[in-house]
């Protein structure tokens, strides 16, 4: 018995309008269609084509999976409008009257609309009721980027939250450090990065289709956690959730172990270096990100000086936020309106957002009001989850810290452009197991 041939496999492209296809095809069959032959590699087995070689220097560099093996998309709440609130106190107000209503008054008074698979408003209501409910429960929860918001947490699936990810969520209760990606991208253009200090929304980097976020702590904390969530649990009980070969390596090419900081750091530094983003776009698209590290303990130090201003800034924790870049001017009630002409909206040649007629926030450069951190035009998108609020004095601070904050970003960036060449010209070979 022969074995079989292997399949031989073609690509051809064609682009333009309908009518030219048309023609195109009209003239031409197979024989005469220009083919390019594929080798599809194992892993992704990918049907068009690409830079080989390109690909092969990439793969051989970890992924985020890899290098933190204690991970999980976010939470899935399937009713944010019921689960998520601005305060604590919201937050608590909502579960005391939510767990004592009638189901159906529950349904019609919060918009909650039909049961689903996973979620329904009696299993929500025993969730709470089994809980406590406890106010010791009402947690922080990053939503969007700069946009901590409020929760309560029991950890139980198909209760209050659809899909809570308590096996990776319970390490976030504690104090700690996730790094927030996705696995893949709807469209071009990767700026999917984020860092975290709390519970973590799935839609937090994107909302689009197929960017889930994942969430990736640094630190993992011991089974004590699982039985009780909230138990105070000391830094020291913590340990690196760092692959086990990762730090030993490290160790052995610089002549000392860097921190689990220092390595979070590093990796936050080149995931934010537009160089690292264009050279391997392609592969950014379609899985989770792989990270190089050079052999140059200097150069680690450098990149990993800069991804901590970022984790600062990116937290707003960071002492450059002082005094803030931006201010808030004019006379109003401070309440973000709707419409294009007196809502939120933005002049360039003014550098000034405007939240209503009267008043805005200046200088914000075009350069800051575009950026855009995953699925999100991060200064629009902040404003405009407040349309028709009226803005606190603490949030009106933490906006414009939020200009700034991005201002240095995009500073900061263009010192990791500078840097991040050399990092390709003294590759560190680390070898992983998935």
């Amino acid at each position: 018995m022969t074995a079989p041939k292997q399949a031989r496999i073609h690509h051809a492209d064609l682009w333009g309008t309908r009518e030219a296809k048309t023609a195109w095809l009209d003239a031409h069959d197979l024989r005469h269609t220009p083919w390019q032959a594929l080798q599809p590699t194992a892993g992704l087995y990918l049907f068009v084509p690409r830079d080989e070689r390109l690909a092969q220097t990439y793969q051989a560099f970890p992924s985020m999976p890899q290098l933190f093996p204690v991970n999980s998309v976010g939470i899935v709440t399937a009713r944010d409008h019921l689960t998520i609130h601005w305060t604590p106190d919201e937050v608590w107000r909502t579960v005391l009257a939510f767990a004592r209503m009638d189901p159906e008054l529950a349904r019609k008074g919060y918009r909650l609309g039909k049961d689903a698979k996973d979620w329904k408003v009696t299993w929500a209501q025993k969730d709470l009721v089994d809980s406590g409910p406890s106010r010791h429960n009402v947690v922080p929860i990053l939503y969007r980027p700069f946009d901590i918001r409020h929760t309560y947490y029991t950890g139980n699936s198909s209760g209050f939250h659809c899909r809570p990810r308590p096996d990776v969520m319970r390490h976030m209760v504690q104090a700690n450090l996730a790094l927030m990606t996705c696995r893949q991208l709807s469209k071009a253009g990767w700026a999917h990065a984020w860092v975290s200090p709390s519970l973590t929304d799935d839609c937090m980097v994107s909302n689009k289709t197929k960017e889930r976020g994942y969430v990736f702590p640094l630190y993992s904390y011991p089974e004590a956690s699982r039985d009780d969530l909230f138990a105070h649990l000391e830094p020291s009980q913590r340990r690196p959730n760092l692959h086990a070969k990762l730090l030993p390596a490290l160790a052995e090419a610089y002549g000392r172990a860097p921190s689990p900081e220092e390595v979070f750091h590093y990796l936050y530094g080149v995931l934010y270096a537009p160089a690292y983003r264009e050279q391997y776009a392609e592969f950014l698209r379609i899985d989770f990100p792989r990270v190089p590290f050079t052999q140059d303990a200097a150069l680690f130090g450098q990149v990993a000086a800069l991804g901590e201003r970022l984790t600062e800034l990116h937290l707003l924790r960071s002492p450059e936020l002082d005094p803030p870049s931006a201010r808030f001017e004019g006379q109003g009630d401070g309440k973000v309106a709707k419409g294009t002409k007196a809502g939120l909206r933005y002049d360039a040649a003014e550098q000034r957002v405007y939240i209503n007629a009267q008043q805005h926030f200046a200088p914000v450069p075009q350069a800051v009001w575009d950026y855009r951190v995953g699925g999100y035009q991060v200064c629009e998108k902040w404003l405009k989850d407040r349309r028709e609020r009226r803005l606190s004095t603490e949030e009106i601070k933490t906006y414009c810290r939020i200009v700034t904050a991005l201002g240095k970003t995009i500073e900061i960036q263009q010192a990791l452009d500078g840097l991040y060449p050399a990092i390709e010209e003294s590759l560190l070979p680390i070898r992983l197991d998935s």
